[in-house]
């Protein structure tokens, strides 16, 4: 069910998505400072390709800087996508087909918040050791 889903998702909205994510990670690595923040771009780029089957958890070795990120990532970018993510969502949910694609924008909203210190794992092994 996993991979109908995800095929789904990737002809509808998931390739737009993944095009608009890799673009922005490309435009913030051109900078030395912008390099953490293209990688997140990419990492939830890629998420937004595949969503379904895989979630995100927090990685307990991040530090401050990536709380530091994370601050700068919600004050200039984070915001704006949560919100875009938060309006296609419930327009998704408006038909019963789109739910569950309302559901997957739904869980792209807290990588999208706060991307630094978060690492994405298959759904069943989110509490799995590296």
């Amino acid at each position: 069910m996993k991979t109908i889903l995800n095929v789904i998702w990737l002809v509808l909205s998931g390739f737009w998505l993944f095009l608009g994510y890799l673009l922005a990670g490309v435009l913030l690595c051109i900078t030395i400072i912008g390099i953490p923040f293209g990688i997140a771009a990419f990492r939830i780029g890629v998420y937004a390709l595949w969503p379904f089957g895989y979630t995100t958890v927090e990685r307990r070795d991040a530090g401050a800087p990536s709380c530091i990120g994370n601050v700068l990532w919600l004050v200039l970018a984070g915001w704006w996508l949560a919100l875009t993510h938060i309006v296609t969502g419930v327009a998704l949910c408006l038909t019963i087909i789109g739910i569950p694609f309302g559901i997957a924008n739904f869980k792209l909203i807290p990588v999208s918040l706060l991307p630094l210190g978060r690492e994405i794992v298959r759904t069943d092994q989110p509490f799995a050791t590296r």
